[in-house]
């Protein structure tokens, strides 16, 4: 679970700090709030891949995503792009903890067989 959270992470970080400069260019918006809102978010995606070892890094994982759909008020197509990065991380989410659930099953069936 954690190598595809930290992966969607890491992809992601990219997305938004790309999303910085067409904030400012196409956008216009300032560059303060472009470079705090874009980068802060990115800054905290790596961060965050990072933390995966505990549990509350997915917490945090979880709110970065909402933090990249309200993007969409400064760039309308980040409603899109963060919506899209949502769905991947729920789905790298749930999927790496199924996968893990069946990883310690087979463990443990192989340890009783």
């Amino acid at each position: 679970m954690r190598g595809m959270c930290a992966a969607m992470l890491t992809l992601e970080a990219i997305i938004l700090a790309l999303a910085v400069p067409v904030m400012i260019s196409v956008e216009d918006v300032s560059t303060p709030l472009a470079l705090a809102s874009g980068l802060g978010l990115a800054v905290l995606c790596v961060l965050t891949a990072g933390a995966l070892r505990r549990p509350q890094a997915y917490v945090v994982g979880h709110v970065i995503q909402v933090g990249a759909m309200a993007l969409g008020f400064l760039v309308t197509v980040m409603f899109f792009v963060g919506a899209m990065f949502a769905a991947l991380w729920f789905a790298a989410f749930f999927l790496g903890r199924r996968i893990e659930e069946d990883k310690a099953r087979w463990a443990r069936e192989a340890g009783q067989g």
